[in-house]
Formats: C-alpha cells, sequence, structure tokens
C-alpha cells in the first residue's frame, strides 16, 4: 500500500460518520461560530490593532493623511534608503516627500536586483487588529509579493479605521478567495531549537507600519 492509499484510507475511515450532504458547501458547513472575541469601539480596535503589531516587533506610526508624505519622507531618510521599489498603482503623493530613486514593480526583476533596493512602500488589502496581521492581495497599490518579501526594509501603510477589522472571520469576509494573499504577522522571524531568535530569513528584517487616519480622530 503507498503513502497516497494510507492517507486517503485515513480519510475515509474519518468521515464514515459523517452524513452525506449534496448542498453546496457555504449551506452545508455551519458558520454559526464566534466572530470576534468581545465587543471594542472603533478606537479600541485600532489599539488592538497597534498594540498587537508592536509586540511582534513591528515599529508602528500614526498620522493625519496630510502628514503621510512627511512621515513616509522622513522613516526613508532615517533607513539611509536611496531606492525604493513603488508599486503601479500605489499614490504618488505618498512618497511626494522622499528624495528616493523609485524602482518600478517590473515582472522581469531578478532576486538579486531586489536584493539591492533599500525599501519597499506599499498599501495593504487590510489588517486584523487580534492577530496584528497585516493582508496582502497583490492589488496595484500592493504589487507583487515578491517585492515585500526579498527588500530588507519594508513600510505598509494602513488606512484606519476603514482598512481594519476586529477578527480573521470579519477579514474573510472582505477579501477575494482568488486572490495572491500575504499574510503578514510582524518581519520575519524564526527561532532555532534553543529559541534564539532569527529575523529577516524569510522576508524584510524591518517593518514599519503607518496607520493613516481617514478621519480627524482614530
Amino acid at each position: 500500500m503507498s503513502s497516497r492509499d494510507r492517507i486517503l484510507g485515513r480519510v475515509r475511515r474519518a468521515l464514515a460518520d459523517v452524513t452525506p450532504d449534496e448542498r453546496p458547501y457555504d449551506e452545508a458547513v455551519a458558520r454559526d461560530y464566534l466572530r470576534a472575541h468581545g465587543e471594542r469601539s472603533v478606537e479600541e480596535t485600532v489599539d488592538l490593532l497597534a498594540e498587537n503589531l508592536a509586540d511582534y516587533r513591528a515599529i508602528v506610526h500614526r498620522c493625519a493623511a496630510g502628514e503621510l508624505a512627511a512621515l513616509v519622507g522622513r522613516l526613508l531618510a532615517e533607513r539611509g534608503s536611496k531606492t525604493v521599489v513603488v508599486p503601479a498603482g500605489l499614490d504618488a503623493e505618498w512618497l511626494s516627500g522622499a528624495e528616493v530613486e523609485h524602482i518600478a514593480d517590473l515582472g522581469d526583476s531578478t532576486p538579486h536586483e531586489l536584493d539591492r533596493v533599500g525599501s519597499v512602500v506599499t498599501a495593504c488589502a487590510l489588517a486584523v487588529a487580534e492577530t496584528g496581521t497585516i493582508v496582502l492581495d497583490g492589488s496595484p497599490d500592493q504589487g507583487r509579493r515578491r517585492i515585500t518579501l526579498v527588500p530588507d526594509h519594508h513600510i505598509c501603510v494602513i488606512r484606519v479605521p476603514g482598512q481594519v477589522v476586529s477578527s480573521v472571520p470579519q477579514a474573510l469576509e472582505r477579501l477575494a478567495p482568488d486572490r495572491p494573499l500575504t499574510w503578514i504577522s510582524g518581519p520575519s522571524a524564526t527561532s532555532d531549537i534553543e529559541l534564539d531568535r532569527v529575523e529577516g530569513v524569510h522576508g524584510p528584517r524591518t517593518l514599519e507600519v503607518v496607520l493613516v487616519s481617514e478621519e480627524a480622530e482614530v
């Protein structure tokens, strides 16, 4: 018996007592689980996101929409970045305060070329407060997945409160399942058997998150 046959046999045994149901999956599977943990105001949800992002060692900044360009420019200058990967659909105003060379997000860019870039600036699809997770879906203002995995410094802009949800179930309701989703909880990190933490192995070593307010107060 092959490994494949063994695995399929275990699956069949596990499903032996399940009543057959020919209804579509969305109708056959109950969705009565908890949608979020507790009730929070908009301000509390954004604060929870900021707290969990920081707990994952992301560097969190807050600003009003009119302050975003100056803040991004300052972050890039402090980093010493001379080049920045720019997704095709990114708002040009976001980088108007930065004196850097713009590198286009091109399909034929090699990993070595991207590795030499100082930073990447993107938007996001949304962010999950309870898990401190940012989700990218490859939209024009976020670009190809690899531009957020190879450069060592990623600045991600989140519009609050419009792009912030409390929980993963709420996030899944708003995300398109056929998009190339990337879920980011802090900078790339891993630990060995002695729990020595190493950052930057599978993605950027430094993640800076800008919570830009869409309203007068957040």
